[in-house]
């Protein structure tokens, strides 16, 4: 499984807006259960999407302005990213497969 980094608020735009390639940016918190469900899935996406999709988290408690501006309101939150525009997202806990058939026809 991939380690996975954090984006901010400072760097989201840089990051997650102005990437490339896709990005999938899990919002988590670490008191969230359904958010601890998730992370490994992320991880193994990570790994597996490597060079195609850049898969970074961002703790919901500590970016409030990034949560806001996307309406982001429960977590864990997954979102697609791809030239700037948010194209998919997904809330709660998905599984594996649910979250791959939801994010691939974009990849």
């Amino acid at each position: 499984m991939a380690e996975v980094s954090y984006v901010n608020e400072e760097n989201f735009k840089s990051e997650v807006l102005d990437s490339s390639i896709p990005v999938l940016v899990d919002f988590t918190a670490v008191w969230c259960g359904p958010c601890k469900m998730v992370d490994p899935i992320i991880k193994q996406l990570a790994g597996e999407w490597e060079g195609k999709v850049k898969v970074v988290k961002c703790d919901a408690d500590q970016n409030p302005e990034v949560l806001m501006k996307y309406g982001i309101m429960g977590i864990p939150t997954v979102m697609l990213f791809k030239g700037g525009t948010m194209l998919e997202r997904a809330t709660g806990y998905q599984p594996k497969d649910k979250l791959v058939s939801k994010m691939s026809p974009h990849i």
